[in-house]
C-alpha cells in the first residue's frame, strides 16, 4: 500500500499527509475570538476550519494559512503544514539539505496577483489626494506611452484591465521584471488590443508596473515607500510590501509547482496570462532576487492576518481600530463595478471587474454562492483574499502549492461554499436556496471554461 501511495504521491505531485494534522497546525487560541462575539456558533467555525484542513488533506499544499474576521472579530488564524523542506516528490523547490519548517500565522507569504489590489488601492489614494485623475490619460503620466495610438488609454482602463496591453511581446525575457525602466519602455512599445479601453482581458503583469511608474512620476517615490508610509507603518503591519528586507528573504515561505503537470491547450493559456511557463513562474518567485525587487503586480508579501485587516479596512469604509487610512469615497469608487460582467480575453472566463479589485457574482462568482457585493483578489494559485459587505466578513487564504489542474479543486468549491452558508447574510432569512451540489455543478462549469477555454 505504501508504494502505491508513493507513486500515487509522485504521479499527482502531492505530498503525504498524515491522517492526524494535529501537530501540523500552528495557532494560538488567545488570537482567536469567541464566535458569539461574531454572529456564529462554535460549529459553524470548526465547519470553517474542517473545510481549511480538508484543502490542506489534497496534498497539493505543502503549507497553508488561513485568517477569517467577521464583524471585525478574528475568528480563525491558523496554519497547516511546512512553509519549507516538504514539497513533492523530486520537486525542483527543495534542497538535499533544506530542513522541513513548520508553517505559523506568521509566516509571510508571497501574494502573487493578489498584489494588485493593493497596487490599485495605492492608485486610488493618490486620486484621493487630488495628485491624480483616474480619468487621466496615462500619456498624461508617461508620454511615451502613448506609442502605437495608445494615447486614449486611461488609469481607469489600466486599473480594470481594459488597458489594452494585457501581456508583454511574446518571447519577451522573464528577467526584465527585474529592471523596472526597461519595462516600462517595453510595456509602451506594445501595439494595444484597444486604443480606447474597449478590450477586457487580465493585466497580469504589465498594468501594475505602468501604475508604480505614475506613482513614481507623480511623487518622486517608489510605490514601496508609499505604501510603508500609507498602510504599513500606520497600521503597524511586520511585512506587507512590495518583497521583503534581506534579512527577512529566508522566513518567506517557499512555493511548489504541484498537481497534474499541465499539457496543451491549458499549458499555452496559463503561459499566456502569465508571461512564463508555471513552472518558470513558481522557481522564479523563489529567487531571492524576486523578493529584493518591486514588482507591483506580483511580490507583494504579506501574512494571512496581515490580509485579513487590509481586506476589513476596505469593509469598514478606509479605517482600521479608529485609525483612518482612506476616505470612504476613496473605498466606495476602489470597488464599484467598472463593467458588466464581460467575457476576460486573457482568462477566458467571463469576468467582472472593478477599477482594481475582482467582484463576486450571483448565483455562483469567485468568492462563493451568492457574493454580488463581494470583492478580492485571487494569487497565482490559490490564494484568495476576500472581503464580502453582505456577510460582513474578510477572508485570506495563503497556499504553497500552485496548482490549476488537480485533487483541490473539489475542497476549494466546499471551501467557498461553506464560508457561504455559515456566514449568514444580512437580513437573510432563509438559508441560502443554492444547494452544494448545484453550486459545485456550477463552479465546476466556471473552472472548467477557465481551464479549458471553453
Amino acid at each position: 500500500m505504501k508504494i502505491i501511495d508513493a507513486l500515487v504521491s509522485k504521479a499527482l505531485r502531492t505530498i503525504t499527509v498524515p491522517e492526524d494534522l494535529t501537530p501540523l497546525i500552528t495557532y494560538d487560541p488567545a488570537d482567536e475570538a469567541d464566535p458569539g462575539l461574531a454572529g456564529m456558533t462554535r460549529q459553524d467555525v470548526d465547519a470553517i476550519w474542517e473545510s481549511v484542513e480538508n484543502l490542506y488533506r489534497t496534498g497539493v499544499y505543502p503549507g497553508l494559512s488561513f485568517c477569517m474576521r467577521r464583524y471585525g472579530q478574528k475568528i480563525l488564524n491558523r496554519a497547516i503544514g511546512h512553509s519549507h523542506g516538504n514539497g513533492p516528490p523530486g520537486n525542483a523547490t527543495d534542497g538535499p539539505d533544506d530542513r522541513k519548517i513548520l508553517m505559523t500565522p506568521d509566516t509571510p507569504v508571497c501574494q502573487y496577483s493578489a498584489s494588485k489590489a493593493i497596487t490599485a488601492i495605492m492608485m486610488h489614494l493618490l486620486a484621493e489626494r487630488g495628485e491624480v485623475s483616474l480619468s487621466d490619460s496615462v500619456v498624461s503620466y508617461i508620454p511615451e506611452f502613448a506609442v502605437l495610438g495608445k494615447y486614449k488609454i486611461t488609469i481607469d482602463h489600466i486599473l480594470s484591465h481594459h488597458g489594452g496591453v494585457p501581456a508583454p511581446p511574446a518571447g519577451a525575457n522573464p528577467d526584465i521584471l527585474f529592471d523596472h525602466d526597461a519595462f516600462v519602455k517595453l510595456i509602451c512599445g506594445i501595439k494595444p488590443k484597444s486604443k480606447d479601453g474597449g478590450h477586457m482581458a487580465y493585466h497580469a503583469i504589465t498594468g501594475g508596473t505602468i501604475l508604480a511608474e505614475i506613482i513614481r512620476r507623480v511623487t518622486g517615490k517608489d510605490i514601496r515607500e508609499m505604501l510603508r508610509e500609507s498602510v504599513q507603518k500606520p497600521l503597524g503591519f511586520r511585512y506587507f510590501n512590495y518583497g521583503v528586507p534581506e534579512e527577512d528573504i529566508p522566513k518567506v515561505a517557499k512555493n511548489y509547482d504541484t498537481g497534474f503537470p499541465l499539457v496543451f491547450p491549458v499549458s499555452a493559456i496559463a503561459k499566456r496570462a502569465l508571461s512564463a511557463s508555471w513552472g518558470e513562474v513558481v522557481q522564479i518567485s523563489n529567487e531571492p532576487r524576486f523578493m529584493r525587487a518591486i514588482i507591483p503586480a506580483a511580490n507583494l508579501v504579506a501574512t494571512a492576518d496581515e490580509m485579513s485587516q487590509f481586506f476589513q479596512v476596505l469593509l469598514d469604509g478606509g479605517e482600521l481600530n479608529g485609525k483612518r487610512i482612506f476616505q470612504p469615497e476613496t473605498v466606495s469608487r476602489a470597488v464599484a463595478p467598472a463593467a458588466k460582467m464581460w467575457f476576460d480575453g486573457t482568462m477566458v472566463v467571463p469576468m467582472r471587474y472593478s477599477a482594481g479589485l475582482m467582484l463576486g457574482a450571483s448565483p455562483v462568482g469567485m468568492w462563493g454562492p451568492y457574493t454580488e457585493s463581494a470583492f478580492g483578489h485571487i494569487g497565482f494559485m490559490n490564494i484568495f483574499c476576500w472581503a464580502d459587505p453582505a456577510r460582513e466578513i474578510s477572508v485570506s487564504l495563503q497556499t504553497t502549492g500552485k496548482t490549476l489542474a488537480g485533487p483541490h479543486l473539489a475542497a476549494i468549491v466546499r471551501f467557498l461554499f461553506t464560508i457561504g452558508r455559515r456566514c449568514r447574510m444580512k437580513n437573510q432569512e432563509d438559508d441560502i436556496t443554492l444547494s452544494l451540489s448545484a453550486f459545485e455543478k456550477m463552479f465546476h462549469k466556471m473552472l472548467r471554461r477557465m481551464i479549458l477555454g471553453i
